[in-house]
């Protein structure tokens, strides 16, 4: 008793100090958040500008070097293809067979193109052949007799500088192909525009501000980057010092201005890729920067408390419509769907408005359901006689009477368990179809034939069209096909589009009596099934019987919700 009555106190005065707590509003803690992510923010900020001025170089510094060599490699690149398809080339049968013209014809063919152009001369560099002409045109000595000349020397591939070639009448660079010596065709190259080259340094993108230049090994330009303020042919002023093979930066003066240069060195090649940029445009004060960040930070102190303020009383607004809404739903009145702005508040907004629509239809549920139980106790005697009566006629002996009335009676009471077993998961349209007739059918089999698909349908689905079935039933077993020793029904549904279409056809072996023509339950499955489900219901007289067709929404039968009453939709409507 007294750790009990210890625990009582402590409870009473953990609630008496949340009592003492008061709220803080929320624009409050927007403040308070606004606060915590900016002032460090800023700082970090301050810390980061002192610190980036420097790595800021660092950084440009690697980038352009990486696309410095970048550049370079992509130039050796197309060397090494044209070295490759000089090797292809001089592999091919009519250059061994002596039969130039051929050979000729070839190379053209197989160059077309490419820019590029096959040369073959002999051992005092006399050219034997050109495609960039007719075979057979006069031809001279070789423009680049001095590489010829270092490639035989070495006996392996190897490239010339820039020259102005007298048979292109433009400037080329040619690489060279020594051949066997026994061969008429001492050497053969394959030579290209200097232009061409251009697109290959326009391939890889320099920073902002930068410039750069191939060049080779007497530093005039082969291609640049800067259209005609350094033309093929020109020498670049800078990194003239050949054997400095530093790829860092450098500061030179171009022009009477500082620049800074970065430079990459072929080994295939021994050209140079020379990158530069205006060194006021690479070094940036730290103080522009610092000014800008208080600027900017001030700017955006002002419209973060601004907006701060603006979502402080969207969501006040917000929360009190929500406490009113839940005090409705708790009184059991209809909750009406309002416009949230925050997103999260109108989901919640939608799932009070669907709970009160929930609940009003339950309750609506449930009295109509009273009122359909009402009227299914004063049908019951009646109901249960007529199960007598239809189970006396296949029965031979009192034993097997009872067994068949009382197969019957229970099947009747199990519908109800049906529904109450599945509740909102659906119930089986079929099982509850065999439920309803079962007690009914007649002991000849062949008299009832049943055929449609099995489908789930929602419990307020089951509920109604239990009851129709059930009332058909009991008309048929009254005056209809079960009253007539040799009817015979016929019950079949399927999905026609949007819609589940029913038809129930009763024959019989005499014609229809005026009684049998107003059968009893027409009215009330008109108003159930019609009403309720929105379906389309209709009775159709024939000589031998009488003919249902019910034709439902599929909307209406959705196991994923309880479908709600038409007519209560447009009262709804109405009241708000």
């Amino acid at each position: 008793m007294a750790a009990q009555a210890h625990d009582r106190a402590a409870e009473s005065g953990k609630a008496r100090s949340l009592r003492s707590r008061r709220p803080l509003p929320v624009a409050l803690y927007l403040f308070v958040l606004i606060l915590v992510i900016l002032l460090p923010a800023l700082i970090v900020a301050l810390v980061l500008l002192n610190s980036t001025n420097d790595a800021q170089e660092s950084v440009v510094e690697a980038l352009t070097n990486a696309t410095v060599q970048a550049m370079g490699q992509s130039v050796d690149r197309e060397i090494s293809g044209m070295a490759t398809t000089l090797r292809v080339l001089s592999s091919d049968p009519a250059l061994a067979e002596g039969n130039l013209e051929e050979f000729h014809r070839r190379a053209t063919v197989a160059l077309a193109g490419t820019g590029s152009y096959l040369i073959g001369i002999d051992e005092d560099a006399n050219q034997l052949l050109n495609s960039r002409v007719e075979f057979g045109s006069p031809l001279g000595v070789s423009s680049d007799a001095a590489t010829a000349t270092k490639a035989i020397e070495r006996g392996r591939p190897t490239i010339s500088g820039l020259f102005f070639g007298q048979v292109a009448q433009t400037w080329v660079y040619n690489v060279w192909l020594p051949l066997a010596e026994a061969q008429p065709v001492r050497l053969l190259a394959l030579t290209q525009n200097a232009r061409d080259l251009i697109p290959v340094l326009q391939s890889r993108e320099l920073p902002a501000g930068w410039n750069a230049a191939l060049v080779d090994g007497n530093n005039t330009i082969i291609a640049s980057t800067t259209g005609d303020d350094f033309a093929i042919g020109d020498t670049l002023p800078m990194r003239r010092n050949q054997e400095d093979t530093t790829s860092g930066w450098t500061e030179e003066q171009l022009h009477g201005e500082s620049v800074v240069t970065s430079e990459w060195r072929s080994g295939l090649t021994g050209w140079r890729i020379v990158a530069w940029a205006s060194a006021s445009s690479v070094k940036r004060p730290l103080g522009e920067s610092l000014l800008q960040l208080a600027a900017w930070g001030l700017v955006i102190a002002v419209v973060a408390s601004m907006i701060a303020v603006f979502i402080a009383q969207q969501l006040s607004r917000s929360v009190r419509g929500l406490r009113l809404d839940a005090q409705r739903l708790g009184r059991g009145e209809a909750v009406f769907e309002r416009y949230y702005p925050v997103a999260e508040i109108d989901e919640v907004s939608k799932a009070l408005v669907q709970a009160s629509r929930q609940r009003q239809t339950a309750e609506r549920d449930v009295r109509f359901l009273m009122r359909e139980l009402a009227h299914r106790s004063k049908n019951q005697m009646a109901v249960i006689s007529a199960m007598a009566k239809q189970t006396a006629r296949g029965a031979t002996d009192v034993p097997r009477y009872v067994e068949g009335l009382e197969r019957r009676i229970m099947g009747l009471a199990r519908s109800t368990d049906l529904l109450l077993a599945h509740g909102r998961a659906g119930v089986s349209l079929r099982e509850l179809v065999d439920l309803h007739i079962g007690p009914f059918k007649p002991q000849e089999a062949a008299r009832v034939r049943i055929d449609g698909a099995d489908l789930r349908i929602n419990p307020q689905g089951a509920q109604i069209l239990g009851m129709a079935v059930h009332e058909l039933a009991v008309n048929a077993t009254q005056y209809g096909a079960f009253a007539d020793e040799k009817g015979k029904l016929t019950l079949a549904w399927k999905e026609d589009g949007d819609q589940l279409a029913m038809r129930w056809r009763e024959t019989l072996s005499r014609p229809m009596q005026a009684s049998e023509r107003a059968g009893f339950g027409t009215t009330v499955l008109r108003s159930m099934v019609g009403g309720a489900l929105g379906a389309k219901v209709e009775r159709h007289e024939h000589a031998d019987g009488v003919e249902w067709t019910i034709d439902i929404p599929m909307t209406s039968l959705d196991p994923a919700f309880a479908a709600v009453r038409p007519d209560e939709q447009l009262q709804e409507r109405k009241s708000q």
